[in-house]
């Protein structure tokens, strides 16, 4: 699960709005089997790997045809088997180019894409884009550090990052709960080490902590490429589509497949749905750096149309783009397949989303959650202006957490 990735931001193609809005451009797909039928299980995996990614990948036109790609020769001599599919699917990232000339995927780790990647296939996997949850015993609510300034209520909490929801719904209930008790009006989400995770439990705690004149308004949405879209990726007839304990889904009185998911964008807009009595947020401040990535960038991201939001910390990850798995021989691959779009249509933070208020990197032993924490110290000051800041209650030291640079869709509709 370790997986963040210390790299240059992405940069978009053409213009940042048709990067986010190019939702007309439609290209000829490949027949699914121009590859030689016969081979190595390793040339017909790599074969695989070429052929999901020109029909699912999210910039699929910038990429070659199969001849010209040639991944049998380039790659099949490559030892060991995953390091062969790995410089395939590299290769394959490196195509689609910005406006400066350089590969979207454009990374600073030899021979890694920025965002696609693939894995050998856990037996922990269950439903279909799902990945094993996230074993770390996070606390996110059972205490929480509060000050007050004028009539300002300050609540601060630390998130790591987002595993799968049944292993924090309890705690994030309680935040909620505490955060209505104490009438906060201007809230501190700790970011900086939250690389993602799963989109259900980054929406979830937005539905918590947003006011109730946000309910029923757009929340984000995500945006597969129109061949996607329009149907056209055939090779999803060969995925099956699972429930939560791995099993094959019925659908029209046959198993169904991840062709039968609606991937239009009105069936992918997520909409705020007002959880929990939490309703006097004024202020959302976000403590952020270039390891604030994907689930947690769709969270601010979410809020920036509807209520102040203050970033403070460093510019984050830029990660606008999302992921489902399919399965490929003994690998999972996670190809960069949809952009995410706020209610406004932004998505623009390929090279991340700059902050508010610019500070200088820290190295300290002061947990996140002390006060004297410089970057904390920074936000509270933010928040307080020429008040006078005090504190409630007493600070809780969080865990720190497990790494992890992702941003998994898992709630799938079927057509």
């Amino acid at each position: 699960m370790s997986r963040i990735r210390q790299i240059v931001g992405l940069l978009v193609t053409i213009t940042a709005i048709t990067a986010c809005q190019n939702g007309s451009k439609t290209t000829t797909l490949p027949d699914e089997f121009i590859s030689p039928k016969t081979g190595t299980k390793k040339e017909l995996t790599l074969d695989s790997i070429y052929l999901y990614a020109k029909q699912l990948y999210r910039w699929q036109e910038s990429l070659p045809s199969y001849t010209t790609f040639d991944p049998r020769t380039k790659y099949a001599q490559i030892e060991p088997e995953q390091t062969a599919y790995e410089r395939a699917l590299f290769a394959l990232s490196q195509y689609a180019l910005n406006k400066k000339g350089r590969p979207y995927e454009l990374s600073t780790i030899p021979n890694k894409p920025k965002y696609s990647y693939l894995e050998r296939r856990r037996n922990d996997k269950k439903s279909s884009g799902h990945m094993a949850s996230i074993e770390t015993p996070y606390r996110y609510a059972t205490h929480l550090s509060y000050w007050s300034a004028g009539n300002k209520r300050i609540a601060y909490v630390y998130i790591p990052s987002f595993p799968q929801l049944q292993t924090v719904k309890a705690e994030l209930d309680q935040l909620a709960a505490e955060l209505a008790q104490k009438q906060v009006t201007h809230l501190i989400l700790d970011l900086r080490h939250n690389g993602g995770g799963y989109v259900e439990t980054a929406e979830y705690l937005a539905n918590l902590i947003s006011p109730a004149k946000l309910d029923k308004k757009v929340m984000f949405s995500e945006q597969f490429h129109p061949n996607v879209q329009q149907g056209k990726a055939k090779l999803l007839l060969k995925q099956p589509y699972l429930d939560a304990n791995g099993k094959v889904v019925q659908y029209k009185g046959r198993p169904a497949t991840l062709a039968d998911v609606d991937y239009s964008e009105k069936a992918n807009t997520h909409y705020f749905i007002k959880k929990g009595h939490f309703n006097s947020l004024q202020q959302l401040s976000c403590i952020v750096s270039e390891r604030t990535a994907s689930a947690s960038e769709l969270l601010i991201s979410s809020f920036k149309p509807y209520i102040p939001i203050r970033l403070i910390g460093q510019q984050t990850f830029g990660k606008p783009v999302g992921f489902f798995s399919v399965h490929i021989g003994d690998f999972d691959v996670y190809l960069a397949s949809f952009l995410i779009r706020n209610a406004n249509g932004w998505c623009d933070y390929f090279d991340g989303i700059p902050v508010d208020l610019a500070l200088a990197p820290v190295e300290t032993s002061r947990h996140p959650g002390d006060p004297k924490e410089a970057w904390l110290a920074a936000a509270l000051k933010d928040i307080a202006k020429d008040e006078n800041l005090t504190a409630i209650s007493s600070v809780t030291y969080f865990p720190m957490p497990a790494e992890e640079n992702l941003l998994l869709k898992t709630n799938f509709r079927l057509k």
